[in-house]
């Protein structure tokens, strides 16, 4: 981990999914990311780049006792993913290079109506790799 990653980690712990949350994790201990990747665009003249489209949702759940709104731990979990991948440049992971990251579309604070009492921020991020 990277001064950058180390407060995401802090937060969230291991619990970072991809495509979704699965339904039996306990949001109480822990928030959650979930990620995916949503399109993004590649060159036929520079082979072996990509830059994917990435959709990020940082997950918090409502509970009795609970000491800060979770609308706003989810939204301090998206600050610390922030924080981690705005603007960083070749960090090897595995066997691939992330050249860059930027943030394609603000967090947005939204409440999930199908599923009561649990709350999200999301933001999109495009994430330039080169395979190694």
């Amino acid at each position: 981990a990277s001064p950058a990653v180390d407060p995401l980690i802090l937060l969230v712990g291991a619990q970072i999914y991809c495509p979704s949350v699965p339904e039996n994790v306990d949001l109480k201990v822990k928030p959650a990311i979930s990620f995916f990747t949503r399109g993004g665009t590649s060159t036929p003249y520079i082979p072996g780049i990509i830059s994917p489209s990435v959709q990020f949702d940082c997950w918090a759940i409502k509970y009795d006792g609970e000491l800060f709104p979770a609308s706003q731990r989810a939204r301090e979990v998206y600050r610390a993913l922030y924080d981690a991948l705005q603007g960083i440049q070749n960090i090897t992971v595995g066997a691939y290079k992330i050249l860059s990251a930027i943030e394609e579309v603000q967090g947005q604070d939204l409440v999930d109506v199908e599923i009561p009492n649990y709350f999200r921020t999301l933001t999109f991020f495009e994430i330039m790799i080169r395979a190694e």
